[in-house]
């Protein structure tokens, strides 16, 4: 068996291949390929025989994982934060990254990045699309009050057809008029954008498998939750059924505070802030609704707020919110307000 380490780049690729012989590892070959001669590629791994092969979970790493899978026995994604080796080492290049990936693979030693299904990729990639364009939204938004306010003239309703015809009315220099015209273009196609992307993950929603629409009417049942914390929770979650527990999906929110300890003090600190920001920030939105709406969740926020202090106490809310999430996922659960006294 021979074992491939890929060092991936956006316009080239570094291969190394080992093999074991009497239990210790040789450098069999070494590629370097262009990613455009797709070709190229697999033609190499053809000569290879039976392997496997290991890559990096870059951005752009798919494209390479299609490639290879019909033609290797496993194709592994690494995970780039914990291959703290070859980030930290002093020699480093493609070529002994490469190297180093190939080895970890021949101990399987590999530490695994999670890779999303193509149902769950396609998903991502429309969530986040609109998540893109609703932030593209309020930058506008806050662009056009910027230009008013140094008139004093921003209104509450400025965005309403009240609003248009206000702007119209202010008199600006004709160099902010230039550019409100402008902003207010791109608002509206801004706002075209996103209802087209809704109409997509609605249709995306209603080709669901049976498992997905289980776990959509599961979370329909949480109060405060609407259709764009639904998805962003399956979405960036991906297959939720992989965690073992609540601490490992915490943990993979970025929401689980670190500790660190050495010559017997332990000292905790804040969030990792790993994995998902689009998920981090949902649950805490999620946080802020739940407290202000339900009797139950605000007096827990109170209790935290006053012994740690508000910031601290709505991410701490955040955190067992997920944990509810996915135990009510995990079992099929519909929520109930005996919950939110757990």
């Amino acid at each position: 068996m021979k074992y491939v380490g890929i060092d991936l780049h956006k316009q080239t690729i570094s291969g190394c291949v080992i093999v074991k012989e009497r239990g210790r590892k040789k450098v069999l070959a070494r590629k370097r390929l262009q990613c455009r001669d797709e070709a190229g590629i697999v033609a190499w791994l053809k000569e290879l025989g039976a392997f496997e092969v290991v890559v990096e979970a870059t951005a752009s790493y798919q494209w390479f994982v299609k490639l290879a899978e019909p033609l290797a026995r496993r194709v592994l994604l690494a995970h780039p934060k914990k291959l703290r080796i070859i980030a930290e080492s002093q020699r480093k290049s493609d070529k002994l990254d490469a190297q180093v990936l190939a080895e970890f693979l021949a101990d399987d030693a590999i530490p695994l990045a999670y890779q999303p299904t193509p149902r769950v990729r396609e998903h991502r990639v429309l969530v986040r699309y609109r998540h893109y364009t609703q932030r593209r939204i309020t930058s506008v938004k806050n662009k056009l009050r910027h230009i008013l306010a140094a008139y004093n003239a921003d209104v509450r309703h400025l965005f309403t057809a009240a609003g248009r015809e206000h702007l119209a009315a202010v008199k600006l220099s004709a160099a902010d008029r230039f550019a409100a015209d402008q902003l207010r273009s791109e608002l509206d196609q801004h706002r075209q954008r996103l209802a087209a992307a809704n109409r997509e993950l609605k249709q995306f929603a209603k080709q669901a498998p049976l498992a997905e629409r289980e776990a959509r009417a599961v979370l329909a049942s949480i109060p405060n939750v609407g259709p764009v914390t639904c998805d962003v929770i399956l979405a960036e979650l991906g297959e939720w059924r992989r965690f073992s527990s609540q601490k490992r999906v915490v943990s993979y929110g970025g929401l689980a505070p670190g500790f660190r300890e050495s010559a017997g003090k332990a000292k905790q600190l804040g969030i990792t802030k790993e994995g998902s920001r689009l998920l981090r920030w949902v649950l805490i939105e999620l946080a802020w609704r739940m407290v202000g709406k339900s009797r139950r969740w605000e007096r827990h926020y109170q209790r935290l707020a006053a012994r740690i202090g508000a910031k601290k106490a709505i991410v701490a809310i955040a955190r067992r919110l997920l944990g509810v999430v996915y135990s009510l996922l995990r079992n099929n659960q519909k929520y109930s307000l005996a919950l939110e006294a757990a």
